[in-house]
């Protein structure tokens, strides 16, 4: 297991599973945004490997322990125990093959089934430097997102550094903004507890006081 990005300081930390078939180039671009480099070469994952990376957004560290899944099928369940305390899902798929592709709607119900219902999800097409291999086209990974409301659909190239720092900003990006909505509302209810004689402010009050009457 890799780990980089040693200081321990952050401001919010956020659990990211890479899933996808084997070979689709899952490690490939995790070592392009954890360090800026490529290996064309890369040998295969066995299990799961695990790295951190920190990234500033709206001014806070966001720290990411980004855990890069085996894509073989004997490490499925092993992969299943990941999900369960995961706050974002990458899924990828390679633009070359179809049956990449096709597996995901396998590993998207296998997210339904053990992660929460709240987890982020991104849809990743990797390999976007072998267009003239393309198979899968941009349409439909475009589909596959809309279909399960995800959160974006981007294709990237971990060879030639394309839309890969990209793809973890903006899932760091809402996450944060994810975490600050429902820490807010926490904090209402909160205040609603504290304050259940005080006269309610606006219709958000009067709905949570309805509901925690009892």
């Amino acid at each position: 297991m890799n780990r980089e990005d040693g200081d321990d300081s952050f401001d919010y930390l956020f659990k990211v599973v890479l899933i996808g078939d084997m070979g689709v180039g899952k490690t490939c671009v995790v070592q392009r945004f954890r360090n800026g480099t490529f290996v064309d070469r890369q040998g295969t994952t066995i299990g799961v490997d695990f790295t951190m990376k920190s990234l500033i957004v709206d001014g806070k560290r966001v720290k990411l322990q980004i855990w890069d899944t085996g894509g073989q099928e004997r490490f499925r369940t092993i992969t299943q125990s990941y999900y369960r305390s995961a706050n974002g899902i990458v899924l990828c798929y390679d633009i070359t093959c179809k049956q990449s592709y096709e597996s995901l709607e396998r590993w998207i119900d296998d997210v339904s089934k053990f992660a929460a219902p709240n987890v982020v999800k991104v849809v990743v097409g990797t390999k976007a430097d072998l267009e003239s291999e393309r198979i899968v086209q941009v349409e439909d990974g475009e589909q596959l997102q809309r279909r399960h409301g995800m959160l974006t659909f981007i294709e990237t190239s971990a060879k030639e550094n394309t839309n890969v720092d990209k793809t973890f900003y903006r899932l760091a990006e809402t996450l944060k903004r994810q975490h600050d909505a429902g820490m807010s509302i926490e904090s209402q209810i909160e205040g609603i507890r504290l304050n259940s004689g005080s006269t309610p402010v606006g219709g958000l009050w009067q709905k949570y006081e309805s509901c925690c009457r009892y």
